[in-house]
């Protein structure tokens, strides 16, 4: 059995890596290529379906991820940039997950107010690694770089946190304004705490044991996962505390990594890192046919005309509040002018469709329980999938 599995993780790897050659020759960013790619792969005969567990994507790959992106960016960039990377990052987040909310419980017969939220939290959040591999193929200044790289290191701590008021507002029927926004802030904040304290920590024993490259290569590999489960295990946002204790380390780097742990453990990643978001990618093609299957009470047609509509507005608000905080601050704010200067009309516009969306979204999706603590099946569960899968792609190809 065993030898079955692995012959199968063989031959999908090396199809990958055969579909990103294919991809970069065809001047195609690897992301959307995969997608199309695992989505062709699903629809001929006889190809077993395969379903993404939500703990995968969390768990094993969601941590490397966002603590090999908080790594490689600048402290410097963050923080000269955080007012537009907060506000895209935070406030359009919530701002989205209000506004899918309040559209999908009119548009969707059935939906209540709580789902539609839990609808926007799952597909607010942009994909940081598709955004970044379409991008690369533009002279993009590095102004809009450090503002879609530094917000997406947030915005999935954000939304995974509206995601999880609104499902237990589903479960147990109650949801209190005021206790949601005071536990919004408590899960970020702490979980930012404990990434902090643990990531100085990290570097600290580091720098006094008795390491070589090879130790200091595995142990970076190791603290990400350490990292986000304590957090979870304390009922706060890992997200949030990978993200801030990446940065701490990747700020205090040079005293605990020499020049050539720094160059092995940067190859390292790059090659690993590389291979999850590939795996991703055509994971999420892949999936098509089983979301399809779950589509009962409704047609793919009422599927699509839903995911399309809330696609639009969802693009709509990205558009308006991109043009809103780059231009209006910097009119009334000296300071503002003074640290980011003023921007053209072209940032926004860059910065307002750079917003695929990705395995984070899809994953967040797949979470949702099969049936409530009653028993009863979790209300259009089958229909948010549907959504969230066909938003995936109108945003990302």
């Amino acid at each position: 059995m065993i030898h079955n599995y692995l012959v199968i993780a063989i031959a999908v790897i090396f199809s990958v890596l055969l579909l990103v050659m294919l991809g970069q020759k065809l001047r195609i960013a690897y992301p959307i290529f995969l997608v199309i790619a695992g989505l062709l792969i699903s629809l001929v005969p006889g190809i077993p379906h395969l379903q993404i567990h939500p703990d995968l994507v969390f768990l094993i790959f969601l941590p490397p991820i966002l603590f090999e992106a908080a790594w490689f960016t600048s402290w410097k960039d963050f923080w000269k940039w955080r007012r537009p990377i907060f506000l895209m990052a935070v406030g359009l987040v919530l701002i989205t997950s209000f506004v899918v909310g309040y559209v999908s419980s009119a548009l969707i017969p059935g939906m209540t107010l709580a789902l539609g939220f839990l609808l926007g939290g799952i597909n607010s959040p942009p994909d940081a690694v598709a955004a970044t591999s379409v991008l690369r193929h533009m002279k993009i200044p590095k102004r809009i770089n450090t503002i879609l790289e530094g917000e997406s290191l947030v915005n999935d701590a954000t939304s995974l946190i509206v995601f999880k008021f609104a499902l237990a507002a589903v479960i147990t029927g109650q949801f209190v304004m005021q206790q949601a926004i005071v536990d919004f802030f408590v899960m970020g904040g702490m979980g930012v705490v404990i990434g902090l304290s643990l990531g100085l920590l990290f570097a600290w024993f580091m720098r006094w044991l008795p390491t070589n490259s090879n130790i200091d290569t595995v142990l970076t590999l190791i603290i990400p996962y350490v990292i986000y489960i304590a957090a979870e295990y304390f009922h706060f946002s890992g997200v949030m505390a990978v993200v801030s204790g990446g940065l701490v380390m990747s700020y205090n780097a040079n005293c605990f990594l020499s020049h050539t742990t720094r160059i092995q453990a940067t190859n390292v990643w790059n090659t690993i890192i590389f291979m999850m978001n590939a795996l991703i990618f055509i994971l999420i093609g892949l999936e098509m046919p089983v979301v399809v299957e779950g589509l009962q009470d409704y047609t793919i047609a009422e599927g699509i005309k839903y995911a399309v509509i809330i696609g639009g507005i969802m693009i709509v608000t990205r558009i308006v509040w991109s043009y809103l905080i780059a231009l209006v601050p910097p009119r009334f704010s000296r300071k503002i002018r003074e640290r980011e200067g003023l921007s053209d009309l072209k940032t926004p516009f860059v910065i307002s469709f750079a917003a695929m969306r990705g395995v984070v979204s899809l994953a967040a999706a797949l979470s949702i329980p099969l049936v409530l603590p009653s028993g009863e099946a979790f209300p259009h569960r089958n229909i948010i999938l549907f959504v969230t899968f066909v938003i995936i792609l109108i945003t990302l190809v």
